[in-house]
């Protein structure tokens, strides 16, 4: 793959999907893909979250179907991305990742159809969340990969831990990577990981 087809093309389609959050899909380019574990945020911080994107799409738009400015988009971004990454690295909830064997079913679920189904970018395996930098291949979505690795990994995980029912968030965050500058800013903070004992991988997309 080229290194310029992976980034985000503005002068491209691009298909918008929304639950919870806008997911904004072009084929075969690079997300990154933040997933968590469903008891790593307290309840109050995530009425909080609801309430308070309610009230930027109230006064802004929603970014699903509203293309916002640059300083817009940014704060966005700031509010409801960047403050979600903050909170899952403050360590709330069990944080089963640390175990060695849970890390392990998640790597392993991760580099399974490295090659065939999309290829694989640097990745962390936090202590309650998952980084992952991926760029599936042209015919397989991004939402059937991620189906892949959270359900055989929370079946996996479940038996590890002898419990049962939900083990990851049901929604991801993910995002299109939109130039070098902005990959490279990525794999740092992915990298960063690996100063809070997460198991991090590195590998080199360009």
């Amino acid at each position: 793959m080229e290194p310029d087809f992976l980034f985000f093309d503005d002068h491209d389609a691009v298909d918008v999907h929304e639950r919870n959050l806008p997911h904004w899909r072009q084929e075969g380019r690079l997300y990154f893909v933040t997933w968590r574990q469903a008891d790593s945020i307290p309840a109050a911080k995530r009425e909080q979250w609801a309430q308070e994107r309610a009230a930027f799409i109230t006064a802004h738009g929603d970014p699903a179907v509203t293309r916002l400015g640059p300083d817009l988009r940014r704060r966005y971004h700031d509010l409801f991305s960047e403050r979600v990454q903050r909170w899952l690295d403050a360590g709330h909830g069990s944080c089963a990742l640390r175990r060695p064997d849970v890390a392990g079913i998640v790597r392993a679920a991760l580099h399974q159809f490295d090659g065939q189904r999309y290829r694989l970018g640097s990745f962390a395996i936090a202590g309650n969340h998952v980084h992952v930098l991926v760029a599936p291949v042209a015919g397989i979505a991004l939402s059937r990969v991620l189906h892949s690795w959270k359900s055989y990994t929370a079946k996996a995980i479940n038996t590890a831990l002898g419990r049962s029912g939900t083990f990851w968030q049901a929604e991801s965050h993910d995002h299109l990577v939109r130039s070098a500058a902005a990959l490279y800013r990525i794999e740092a903070y992915i990298h960063a990981h690996e100063e809070q004992g997460a198991v991090v991988e590195r590998r080199d997309l360009l």
